[in-house]
């Protein structure tokens, strides 16, 4: 059986093994033109002169002047000090304090470290060896081959080349100057991971952001929280963004808005692409276009959005289920063509428009604008064209191979049905009251309108019918042959234009 004083003995010794097994070396002193002690003014020191070559661990230290405290295993460097460390880092500064139990470094004074990716320089810096962590907190500048990163605070890990600034972050490339709160930069590839609000302005455009990433030297970014790219002419923003600079190519995900700030258009959906270069976009999800906005606006809706063109000259394409809002009009189609340069529009595929009371359709529809006050000028519906005006016991229609319209303050005032003319009108008399039924027939036929309703008729070239009391034209004779009344398809606001 082992004693009690035989156990502790083994104890003691067995922590005495470890103990030294543990104690970190001692700092060399490889080389000093001169050595003095002076236990009055430093006590336990010994100060080294001239050419002083210091070794500790994988690192070399050299300056003109070093303190060395050999039990606390504690160096004090002075002049011209190069701290190395393999070949991976080289840090120049005019004094240094290195401790050998603890392998941290302090350092300033004109401090610079250089790498072979990088050179960082700052007034004051501390070296970490144990976790491999350069750390400032008096503002430092970071250059690489294409960036210069600045920043108040911020941390530098050798072994995965990172910098982590912290505050006052600035970025500046050749092609732009990126400003943010928080980023971490990676200077073997040029990556930066952004945190915090951020702004990157270049001469093509600003972007902000408050979270993202940077590709420095592919000028590819992403952004992901509150993303903005504005242009000279036009604004975007989204949930988040792709930019790649090079291509001048963006897309956008989700809560897209797209502000033209030239020809007052704004886009919207839940998926965009923007190609700068062309100056042109594409909206798909829940897209819409909102025009005119400064005066009354128009609210267009398809299933894709296309904006071309330089500005003034704006081209906005709606491809299938199309819809359109506005006060005083509405109307569907399958595509949608509008011009804002000449203030041309075209409805094709089974379009229907709305003005008022009355229902226009026609194998196609165009309309014409005034580009300076944004008012509706004119109106063309061209093959099997029909105007349908509902009255309290039927429905005012004319019909014709073509019809020609003219609007006055965006109203339709003038209707002139050009070729195979037929008109079914509902007459009454000043006090609204049922006189007959008109049914005639034509080549031509011009009709003055006022809020909707039928002033006056003038038939052209051997008009052919009669006004029917309403008892003697039978209901099935009342309707045009093609009509169709497609009242439940009409938007009646602008939140209608996304109803199937």
């Amino acid at each position: 059986m082992i004693s009690h004083k035989t156990f502790f003995v083994f104890l003691f010794i067995l922590f005495t093994s470890y103990s030294f097994g543990q104690e970190a070396k001692k700092i060399t002193i490889v080389h000093s033109d001169n050595s003095v002690i002076d236990e009055e003014k430093l006590p336990g020191a010994t100060i080294f002169l001239g050419n002083v070559y210091i070794k500790h661990e994988g690192i070399s230290l050299k300056c003109k002047k070093a303190v060395h405290y050999a039990k606390k295993n504690y160096i004090k460097a002075y002049g011209n000090v190069i701290l190395e460390q393999g070949d991976t880092i080289k840090q120049t500064s005019s004094y240094t304090e290195y401790n050998g139990n603890t392998k941290k470094a302090l350092s300033w004074g004109n401090v610079r470290i250089t790498d072979p990716k990088m050179t960082l320089t700052t007034d004051t810096l501390r070296f970490d060896r144990n976790k491999q962590v350069l750390y400032y907190r008096d503002k430092a500048t970071i250059r690489d081959s294409i960036n210069v990163l600045t920043s108040q605070k911020g941390n530098y890990y050798l072994e995965n080349n990172k910098f982590q600034a912290i505050s006052d972050v600035v970025i500046t490339n050749p092609d732009y100057v990126l400003n943010s709160q928080h980023l971490d930069y990676f200077t073997h590839n040029g990556k930066a991971y952004l945190y915090g609000f951020t702004t990157i302005k270049s001469d093509d455009n600003f972007i902000t952001c408050n979270k993202g990433f940077y590709d420095t030297k592919k000028d590819i970014s992403y952004f992901t929280k509150d993303a903005r790219i504005v242009y000279k002419n036009r604004e975007i923003f989204a949930d988040s963004l792709y930019y790649n600079r090079n291509t001048g190519f963006a897309s956008a995900n989700k809560n897209i808005i797209i502000t033209d700030t030239i020809s007052n258009v704004v886009i919207k959906g839940n998926y965009a692409e923007y190609y700068e270069k062309q100056d042109s976009a594409f909206t798909v999800g829940r897209a819409l276009a909102v025009t005119n906005t400064n005066i009354d606006s128009l609210f267009i809706h398809g299933d894709t959005l296309l904006v071309t063109g330089e500005p003034k000259k704006r081209i906005i394409r709606a491809y299938h289920h199309v819809k359109f809002f506005k006060s005083d009009m509405s109307g569907k189609c399958d595509s949608i063509h509008s011009d804002q340069g000449t203030g041309f529009t075209q409805m094709f595929v089974n379009p229907v428009l709305w003005s008022n009371e009355s229902q226009i359709t026609g194998d196609s529809i165009q309309l014409l604008s005034d580009v300076k006050t944004d008012k509706l000028d004119s109106l063309k519906v061209l093959q099997n064209a029909f105007i349908i005006q509902k009255d309290s016991i039927g429905f005012n229609q004319i019909k014709g191979r073509n019809i020609l319209g003219k609007f006055d303050e965006n109203d339709l005032r003038t209707v002139h049905v050009v070729g195979n003319a037929e008109v079914i009108q509902y007459v009454r008399n000043e006090k609204k009251e049922l006189i007959g039924i008109d049914k005639t027939t034509c080549s031509s036929i011009v009709f003055e309108l006022k809020d909707g309703k039928m002033l006056s008729a003038d038939f052209i070239t051997k008009p052919e019918g009669e006004t029917y009391p309403p008892s003697k034209l039978p209901k099935n004779v009342r309707k045009l042959r093609g009509f169709v009344w497609r009242e439940e398809e009409r938007p009646m606001n602008k939140e209608d234009i996304f109803k199937e």
